[in-house]
């Protein structure tokens, strides 16, 4: 799963066995991890809001973690971090570019 055109990283709260993953907060306290891991570094304050890199999110009822590949770019080992927490886990991950809302 390393498909170079793919922007995004999908970290999904199913498990390969298909249960839902627990905590049901597991997305929200992910993201808040990887908070300081933002554009420009971190600064003070930052541990308030999501990085733009690591976000939240619920997709067709399912929690997941929309990371960024840019994440990677900045620092590696943050992207290991994400990418060992989902297969120590047993998370589905799926690769996509996320889409603009439409106007």
């Amino acid at each position: 799963m390393d498909t170079p055109t793919a922007k995004h990283i999908f970290v999904m709260g199913v498990t390969a066995d298909g249960r839902a993953f627990r905590p049901s907060d597991w997305a929200e306290r992910l993201a808040g991890v990887m908070s300081s891991f933002r554009p420009g570094g971190p600064i003070p304050g930052d541990h308030l809001s999501y990085s733009p890199w690591c976000v939240p999110n619920t997709i067709n009822g399912i929690k997941c973690v929309v990371v960024d590949r840019e994440l990677r770019e900045h620092e590696v080992m943050a992207w290991d971090f994400v990418m060992n927490f989902a297969r120590d886990n047993g998370l589905q991950v799926g690769e996509a570019c996320v889409l603009p809302d439409r106007p």
